[in-house]
């Protein structure tokens, strides 16, 4: 079992992977981005799409770390969408239609609508071109996005985030600019109980955790179950927490 502790959005994380995970998953679609990397001769883009819970995060940090710590891999810069949330005051002050109810876009925090979809857009364009540039990062303790946290000047880079593959208006357009594209799926009810485990480590008791679990993440989940576009790698998280490949169309190699 290989561990791996880390930071994520202002929580500390420990996550755990078997051998096997890592020289059947990680090891090989690394080896994969780097030959891809290499034929291009360019920055590529690969963007990761996962339902809220299912560790996508944490297991891009894992796969950065790997990369810089094998032989012949060409390092990997991790980015995520988080930093695309809008801000808490604008939050709290627009409203959206959610279950024939007018509500405060803060309690569906999370939902597609709450993102800066044109600023996400521009930005990946950005790092698509191969431009240096800044990324913004979300902060859980602040509950706010913090501007320019990274600068953006690697080889392969690793965009994650829920909707990046989303199969909806304006979404859609977004995996244009990737180079190559994962999915993750799990089973719902296992997502939902490493939600709740997330929200109460923000300070949330169990009980408002529970609510804002099942009235606002659910609903991502379950978007993102029903609506993500076929990836050139698919995986799934199991039950114990591991990661299996399900499907693969990358050109012409099987991990």
């Amino acid at each position: 079992m290989v561990s791996y502790h880390v930071c994520i959005n202002g929580i500390w994380v420990d996550a755990y992977y078997s051998q096997n995970t890592v020289n059947t998953v990680f090891l090989p679609l690394l080896q994969r981005l780097t030959a891809l990397q290499q034929k291009k001769e360019r920055r590529i883009l690969v963007m990761l799409a996962a339902p809220p819970g299912c560790g996508k995060t944490t297991m891009a940090g894992f796969l950065e770390k790997l990369s810089r710590e094998q032989k012949g891999l060409t390092p990997v810069q991790v980015i995520g969408m988080d930093g695309f949330h809008r801000r808490q005051e604008y939050l709290q002050s627009h409203y959206v239609e959610r279950d024939g109810m007018r509500v405060p876009m803060v309690q569906i925090k999370g939902a597609p609508v709450t993102f800066d979809l044109q600023k996400l857009t521009d930005s990946v364009r950005k790092v698509a071109s191969g431009e240096t540039c800044g990324w913004p990062v979300y902060d859980r303790m602040l509950h706010n996005p913090v501007e320019d946290a990274l600068t953006v000047d690697g080889k392969i880079i690793l965009l994650e985030g829920n909707y990046l593959l989303l199969d909806e208006e304006g979404w859609r357009e977004l995996s244009s600019y990737s180079d190559y594209t994962i999915s993750v799926t799990a089973n719902a009810s296992v997502l939902r109980s490493r939600l709740i485990a997330r929200k109460k480590q923000t300070g949330v008791e169990k009980e408002a955790a529970v609510r804002f679990v099942d009235y606002s993440d659910m609903s991502n989940v379950y978007l993102c179950l029903q609506k993500t576009m076929k990836a050139d790698l698919s995986l799934r998280l199991d039950d114990k927490g591991a990661y299996q490949v399900i499907d693969s169309l990358a050109y012409g190699v099987t991990v």
